[in-house]
């Protein structure tokens, strides 16, 4: 399995996608590019919600694109927190803490 290129793989599946007309989940799939091959488990990592919810609807499509390929991979979606949300969670814990005293610049 580590022969296999994370990025080829992805790239398959969002064609296959396209090609049987899959749109929201293949929209939905065209921006994300952090994709990971291991312990045969294809991990997706988004920190967007929406995507999130798509993904986990997609899941049977998104292996059936794998078995397309034939791999038989679990598809694994993985939430982090981007810098944008973690920035704005401790701004709203400074701003709990320091009221209007907080001035951001």
């Amino acid at each position: 399995m580590a022969s296999l290129s994370s990025k080829n793989v992805w790239g398959k599946i969002v064609l296959y996608l396209k090609e049987h007309k899959k749109i929201s989940l293949y929209v939905a799939c065209g921006d994300i590019t952090d994709v990971k091959i291991d312990n045969n488990k294809l991990f997706i990592k988004t920190s967007d919600d929406f995507l999130i919810s798509v993904l986990e609807d997609g899941k049977k499509e998104l292996e059936n694109a794998l078995r397309w390929q034939g791999l038989n991979l679990e598809v694994e979606i993985v939430k982090f927190e981007s810098i944008d949300q973690m920035r704005d969670k401790d701004i709203l814990k400074l701003s709990k803490l320091f009221g209007d005293k907080l001035i951001l610049e």
